[in-house]
């Protein structure tokens, strides 16, 4: 799935020779803080900062001896040679190196995440502005509710956005902790000054209280995060799923020109992008499960979060990205159909006014209970084709008696709109339309 799935930005950063070069990297380091401090003499280093690997021979040799951290420090001593290849992995256990260029995996897939999102943010608020005074239905439990406008709609795809990304930066900053802190976490073999100095010189904050590895929990946030995120842009997808079908007919997703929809039959127009991404989201929370699986280990450590990680990491940065790569294009494109929408206000004779005529026959001094029977009456015998709405209220000598000279505002969508450009002013949208 990451092959084909993940953009080459995400693939490079999870593909073995980065994972790689950042462990030797953090080796270095805790060479050059351990010259500091006295323990590694300062004329081997030299040597040391000129260390190199190859990804192949690192393979080839953890085939022999069934551990990634071995082979590596093998071939990399190779290129350093004796006796200065003795004193890399100094006072370190495997995990001190792991965690912390994992750290930096999640620092830098975070990054990128946040800037694609950022732009379908960009995309949806331009959206939301464009189509802020464009009249729709609004639908609960899937029904007709009362009038909104698209934008207002779109305008809380972008609030949602928002949260998304503030939510993966506070993961993505508490995830971006390091360790080395030895064996069981207690600086038995490691100065902790070591651990600071290489913590620094890499962006990452140290953990407080370490065992062999970053506790869990700090990962299993961030993959939380990635999963609401995921959840966000299944929110919108879905969205724009429900008002593209035949009976909506609202929005349309971009179809190229030379594009087919079905192999069977040719008048098909489906919304394959949004499905796309509904059905990756739920892969994104199933990761999210299997990280909250990893938090609790036994005693100091073991490894069964190891394995699991290095799938579900790759994949739901890869996958999230694509996510949002893809909701980019299908936001851009995205054909709005304002006649339609129109249309639809308008079925069965505009039933979504019924709450303002309910209110108007309240304030002419009819009891609720006596106007609510009298509005539903008129609107279901609409809904089962029995006349339109307005019509069957005109019908009604009580209702032309209070407020028959009323119902032409009763039934304008702009009175329930009045107020639409609140969550615009929330947002901050409205600056860039007065600036």
């Amino acid at each position: 799935m990451i092959e084909r799935y993940s953009p080459p930005r995400m693939r490079e950063i999870w593909s073995d020779r980065r994972r790689f070069d950042l462990w030797l990297r953090i080796e270095i380091l805790a060479c050059e803080a351990w010259v500091e401090r006295g323990g590694i003499p300062a004329g081997a280093l030299p040597k040391l900062r000129r260390a190199s690997f190859d990804v192949e021979r690192i393979q080839q040799v953890e085939e022999q001896v069934g551990h990634d951290m071995i082979a590596f420090l093998t071939v990399v001593g190779d290129s350093v040679g004796q006796p200065e290849a003795r004193w890399l992995h100094l006072g370190l256990t495997s995990s001190d190196v792991v965690d912390t260029a994992f750290a930096l995996q999640i620092k830098e897939s975070a990054q990128l995440v946040d800037q694609d999102l950022a732009a379908l943010r960009e995309a949806c608020a331009a959206l939301a502005l464009e189509h802020r005074r464009t009249p729709m239905v609004g639908r609960t439990h899937g029904i007709h509710a009362e009038p909104i406008t698209f934008g207002f709609k779109v305008a809380g795809w972008t609030a949602e956005l928002d949260r998304a990304r503030r939510r993966l930066a506070g993961a993505a900053a508490e995830a971006a902790t390091g360790k080395l802190s030895g064996a069981v976490g207690t600086h038995a073999t490691v100065d902790p000054e070591v651990e600071e100095y290489v913590c620094t010189h890499l962006g990452l904050a140290t953990d407080e209280v370490s065992t062999q590895v970053v506790s869990r929990d700090r990962h299993a946030a961030f993959m939380s995060a990635l999963a609401v995120a995921a959840a966000t842009l299944e929110r919108i997808a879905l969205e724009i799923r429900h008002l593209q079908r035949s009976e909506v007919s609202e929005v349309r997703e971009p179809f190229g020109a030379r594009q087919k929809g079905s192999s069977a039959m040719p008048h098909k127009r489906n919304p394959v992008l949004t499905e796309r991404i509904c059905g990756l989201a739920r892969v994104v929370r199933g990761y999210a499960a299997t990280e909250l699986e990893n938090v609790a280990l036994w005693h100091e450590r073991d490894i069964s979060h190891s394995s699991a990680e290095r799938v579900i990491f790759p994949d739901a940065c890869a996958l999230v990205d694509y996510m949002a790569l893809q909701l980019t294009k299908v936001v851009k494109g995205l054909e709005v159909d304002t006649a339609q929408m129109r249309r639809n206000l308008e079925l069965w004779g505009g039933v979504v006014y019924s709450q303002r005529v309910l209110l108007a026959l309240v304030e002419s001094g009819l009891s609720r209970e006596d106007a609510y029977a009298l509005v539903q009456r008129a609107a279901h015998r609409a809904l089962d084709g029995d006349g339109d709405f307005r019509a069957n209220l005109l019908e009604n000598r009580e209702v032309q008696e209070r407020i028959g000279a009323r119902l032409e505002e009763l039934f304008d969508p702009t009175a329930d709109l009045a107020r639409i450009d609140v969550a615009f002013e929330r947002l901050g949208l409205l600056e860039k339309v007065q600036a």
